[in-house]
């Protein structure tokens, strides 16, 4: 048992102020701390109190963090009781900032840093780590959301994942580790900058790469057989590969490609209960075609195909904008993940002709190119969709095709509009519109709870598609009449914990789960979840 200041330094066990007398004299903190005994309720009030008062997000971000490194268990309980005011200064957009700026707000140690130096010895620093993990969040900092190569900045990323799947789902943050491999940035200014704190070399490419994220993976099987793996912005010429890679293999799933397309789905079957109209008559037209954008055309032909097309049929109503202009057969060098989405066409170099001549009914942006969902774009998409359903998914905020108010002002409100990041509630003509945020943390934190309930062996795309359908399922009508087509991210929890259960019935009938299916898969997963309390 830990006493004195050896108690008071370690985040899992520290209480602060809500030490009692009792536990005061017991574990020798008598003077240690201030007289005065609080409740987390008021422990809460300060933490609420402090953050409002900082003066920019990234300070935000900066007190958050280190309230996490000295008592987790009042860092997720804050953050689980008020969920739609602290997430964006946990993760985005404000993590954005804090990735870019990482070399100089780095603080104290968290998470593993597993750089090229290491090779050969991987199994053994990773079991440097102190506790037995279960659930990892990897990236090697090469997409960081809209930002680029940041390198060892993606840190923050994984860090932020973490904190989520404790936060909305539950997941004891004794069993989350994040990590980062280190292998090199192209990023010409982390290179040239004296501070950054990753390898100073450019990054490792081709068959060296892969020997090294596959040392990676056979050092986690070694330690923590069965542990959950989340790819997280990996770049694009890795991120599919390596998830086709392990998917087999290993209990892994690629957040950007997965989780943004059981989101985006969720809010499309939600969107589609404003417009009347099935999904089978939907022509969807992405912009970007990167594993987000590819991500969610996959899971949106695997729905079209549940609802009765034809796979051939269900691609042909998606189609995909990327930098050199429409995805067309005709094209060549294109990339593999995007030849199934290569439909007969004339070339067309511009995003506003591509929209005039598809007339799609759903409009969704992947691209990080900000404004690029202009008005030509929305009026246009609202003169042949009575309510044009605009998807802006690119993170951070500064990146998205279109904010709220443009989406919402020039389809003369008609617009159903979600982001990646958030937006305030917009007032069009007296009514009072609230953005949808198609979130990844409505999806990922119930999946990996789902995941480690049943002890799955793998995870695969029929867990996303039940993610997603239960996801929509939580909208209620009282957020639809206002535009809604995501749920208040203050029912997270509750929606994460629906998720989970429907995740570990897919996995006792896939047969992946370990042992057979409960008499009750609730109670099962209600076993799994930790809550915060002292």
């Amino acid at each position: 048992m830990r006493n004195g200041l050896d108690l008071l330094r370690d985040p899992l066990l520290n209480k602060g102020t809500a030490f009692t007398a009792e536990e005061r004299d017991k574990a020798r903190l008598e003077g240690l701390l201030p007289p005065v005994i609080q409740s987390v309720e008021e422990q809460m009030d300060q933490v609420l109190y402090d953050v409002r008062r900082k003066s920019s997000n990234l300070e935000r971000y900066l007190y958050l963090a280190g309230l996490e490194d000295r008592n987790e268990t009042l860092f997720y309980r804050v953050l689980a009781n008020h969920l739609e005011e602290l997430m964006p200064f946990v993760y985005t957009p404000t993590v954005g900032d804090a990735c870019s700026a990482w070399s100089d707000v780095y603080r104290r140690p968290r998470g593993l840093y597993l750089s090229l130096e290491q090779r050969g010895r991987l199994e053994r620093v990773l079991r440097n780590w102190p506790h037995p993990f279960e659930v990892i969040v990897v990236t090697d900092g090469e997409r960081i959301l809209g930002l680029g190569d940041l390198g060892v900045g993606g840190m923050g990323i994984s860090i932020g994942k973490l904190s989520l799947y404790a936060a909305c789902a539950g997941i004891h943050p004794r069993l989350c580790l994040p990590v980062t491999l280190d292998v090199g940035t192209d990023n010409p200014e982390a290179l040239g900058d004296p501070h950054y704190l990753g390898l100073r070399r450019p990054r490792l490419r081709g068959q060296e790469y892969d020997d090294f994220v596959a040392e990676f993976m056979q050092a986690v099987e070694s330690i923590r057989p069965g542990s959950l793996v989340q790819f997280e912005d990996f770049g694009n010429r890795n991120a599919f590969r390596l998830l086709e890679r392990w998917r087999r293999e290993a209990c892994v799933f690629n957040d950007d490609i997965q989780g943004t397309a059981a989101v985006t789905l969720a809010g499309l079957l939600s969107a589609l209960r404003l417009t009347g109209q099935p999904l089978t008559q939907q022509r969807i037209l992405f912009l970007g075609a990167g594993e987000a954008g590819v991500g969610i055309g996959d899971l949106i032909a695997s729905a079209l195909v549940e609802e009765g097309l034809s796979l051939e049929q269900a691609r042909s109503q998606l189609w995909f904008f990327d930098s050199q202009g429409l995805v067309v057969a005709e094209r060549t060098g294109l990339a593999e993940h995007k030849l199934r989405y290569a439909h007969p066409s004339s070339p067309c170099q511009s995003f506003e002709e591509a929209v005039h001549r598809l007339k799609p009914t759903v409009l969704i942006g992947v691209s990080t190119i900000a404004g690029a969902f202009n008005q030509t774009v929305v009026e246009r998409m609202s003169e042949f969709n009575q309510r044009p359903i605009l998807f802006a998914l690119s993170n951070p905020t500064s990146r998205a095709e279109c904010t709220a108010e443009q989406a919402y002002l020039w389809s003369q409100g008609r617009a159903i509009f979600s982001s990646g990041s958030p937006f305030a509630p917009v007032r069009y003509e007296g009514r009072l519109l609230f953005p949808g945020q198609g979130n990844n943390a409505y999806i990922f934190p119930g999946v990996g709870l789902g995941v480690l309930a049943s002890r799955a062996r793998h995870v695969t795309d029929s867990m996303f598609s039940a993610a997603a359908r239960v996801l929509a399922s939580c909208v209620e009508e009282s957020d639809l009449a206002v535009s809604r087509v995501y749920p208040a991210l203050s029912q997270i929890r509750r929606v994460s914990r629906k998720i989970a259960e429907e995740v570990a019935r897919v996995a006792f009938a896939e047969g992946l789960a370990a042992g057979p299916a409960p008499d009750s898969i609730e109670e099962l997963v209600g076993r799994a979840i930790w809550e915060p309390v002292y």
